[in-house]
This record gives C-alpha cells, sequence and structure tokens, in this order.
C-alpha cells in the first residue's frame, strides 16, 4: 500500500483533487452562475465533477460516494431530475443530501464526490 499522496489544483487554502490509497477526493463545487435555476446550478456543479474527474484520470462511473447541500428543501426534485440524469446507470453513488446555508447567496448547491483511481 502506498503512502503517496497527489495533491492537484492546490492553492493556499485547499485542493481540488486529492489522490490517496487508490482513492479520488473532490472538494465540493459550487456553480458559476448564482442566483440561476437549480437544474443550472446543478449542470454547471456537475460539468465541473466531470472536469476534475477526467483530471484526476477517471470518470463518473467512478463515484463511490457523493455528499450534497442545498439551501432549501425546496429545490431537492428539480436537483434530482438533474443528478439523475446524468448519474450513468448502475453507477449510482451511495449519497447524502442535506439543507445548508451555503457561503454566497443565490448559491444553492453544493457537491463533493470520492471515488475510485
Amino acid at each position: 500500500m502506498s503512502n503517496e499522496i497527489t495533491r492537484l489544483q492546490t492553492n493556499a487554502r485547499m485542493s481540488q483533487i486529492v489522490v490517496a490509497n487508490g482513492v479520488v477526493y473532490l472538494a465540493g463545487q459550487v456553480p458559476d452562475t448564482a442566483g440561476a435555476s437549480i437544474t443550472v446550478q446543478t449542470n454547471e456543479v456537475l460539468t465541473r465533477i466531470d472536469a476534475l474527474l477526467a483530471a484526476a484520470g477517471i470518470d463518473k462511473t467512478r463515484l463511490v460516494t457523493a455528499n450534497i447541500w442545498l439551501s432549501d428543501p425546496k429545490h431537492f426534485d428539480e436537483f434530482n431530475a438533474a443528478w439523475e440524469a446524468w448519474v450513468p446507470s448502475g453507477h449510482a453513488p451511495t449519497r447524502a443530501c442535506v439543507q445548508a446555508l451555503l457561503m454566497k447567496s443565490g448559491l444553492d448547491v453544493e457537491v463533493a464526490v470520492t471515488a475510485l483511481a
């Protein structure tokens, strides 16, 4: 078992990707467009996740778990529609979805995932 840790897209505060012991951890991803519909915001987040997974050399079929934060429970059904369209059939990760106040006004969703390398 390797003890090596690889950090990608790192700054003073955080890394967007950390790979350790064959596991890929992504930082929570938020949308670019504050105030947009939850579908638009979710699709922006999922596009970011796809790009980060690709940078780690994998894709969403390798997802193990997802943590989802929504600003309001009213977004749950609309979020799920976008999420279910994105997750490949037969590859749904475990997941938790909770309500949380997000750090920037108008952002309604944040998603963090873990995957196998």
